[in-house]
């Protein structure tokens, strides 16, 4: 009896999975403490290989620097970093960021982009802000300018939104 292949599982699964590895007891504290000193663009520890072989979907050596950010933004807010319920830009909003930083992080490209996203991210840290680290995966992978510009006016909606109801 032949049984039927295993359907991939979906890019919400494959965050929440890398999510719950990372922020997991059971994941050495060594390990986690060099993924969190990670910058991207900068010789990266044999650790974030070994941890990207085993658990990054497939292809994601094509977008490494943005693979690093999420992996180095996940173990920052470990072991409380993936809550799929709360926005990322809500999160921001409870935390008391600025519109003007949020204004920043939304226009930036690249390098510059995903280094306001782990500036954030250390922000939302040390106030034990978790957010839905899928919202945040695609804030980073997403090249497409029209679907980049939906992912930035779903991040302000929820900012404001946030900000307007308290």
């Amino acid at each position: 009896m032949q049984t039927a292949p295993r359907p991939e599982p979906s890019f919400e699964q494959q965050i929440g999975r890398i999510a719950g590895i990372i922020c997991s007891d059971r994941f050495a504290t060594g390990e986690r403490a060099a993924l969190r000193r990670m910058t991207p663009g900068q010789p990266l520890p044999l650790y974030f290989y070994r941890f990207a072989f085993s658990h990054l979907p497939q292809g994601w050596e094509h977008a490494i620097d943005d693979w690093t950010t999420i992996v180095a933004g996940i173990a920052l807010m470990s072991p409380n970093a993936h809550a799929p319920r709360i926005g990322l830009g809500g999160a921001l909003a409870e935390a008391g960021y600025s519109d003007s930083r949020l204004e920043r992080l939304l226009a930036a490209d690249d390098e510059v982009r995903r280094t306001l996203f782990l500036r954030a991210v250390r922000f939302l840290a040390a106030q034990s802000k978790p957010f839905n680290w899928v919202e945040g995966a695609r804030f980073l992978l997403t090249k497409d300018d029209d679907k980049r510009e939906l992912l930035h006016l779903h991040l302000a909606r929820d900012f404001y939104n946030k900000i307007d109801r308290e």
